[in-house]
């Protein structure tokens, strides 16, 4: 699924972007720059991870870093890069959103079942196809 999505934001032209950036980049755009500890904790993953994420995002150049309050701390803020595809990333989300919720419906449980079924729809439908289904009626992908 992951691949499916980097696919669409290749098909983008969306650069130096990973599908598990989105979210980060998302909480940035709504809560405006934060340390990494607060960002870390709005996404509810590790210091560490998040500290490894902002680098890789940072070295893509969607983020920068600046010295916050006080000189102890640093403040994570977007980019012009990250500030211009917000919309769109806002947007696959949305559609990756509703896709995972069309392949919910289409499986049948018990739970032991779950990949098999998933990977059954998949192949019936890549998650590739199912977003870009749904961003075609995203005023805010096109």
């Amino acid at each position: 699924m992951d691949a499916d999505i980097a696919r669409i934001y290749a098909e983008a032209q969306i650069t130096g972007l990973t599908p598990s950036m989105v979210m980060e980049l998302l909480k940035l755009h709504a809560h405006g720059p934060m340390t990494i500890t607060e960002l870390a904790q709005s996404v509810q993953r590790t210091h560490s991870a998040t500290s490894q994420k902002v680098a890789a995002m940072r070295a893509a150049g969607l983020v920068r870093t600046t010295t916050g309050s006080d000189a102890r701390t640093r403040k994570i803020i977007m980019t012009a890069k990250g500030r211009r595809i917000i919309g769109k990333l806002a947007a696959e989300w949305r559609a990756t959103e509703a896709a995972v919720a069309d392949i919910e419906n289409e499986i049948a449980y018990p739970l032991s079942r779950v990949v098999t079924d998933i990977e059954a729809a998949l192949r019936r439908k890549s998650f590739h196809d199912r977003i870009t289904e749904k961003l075609a009626s995203e005023p805010d992908w096109t």
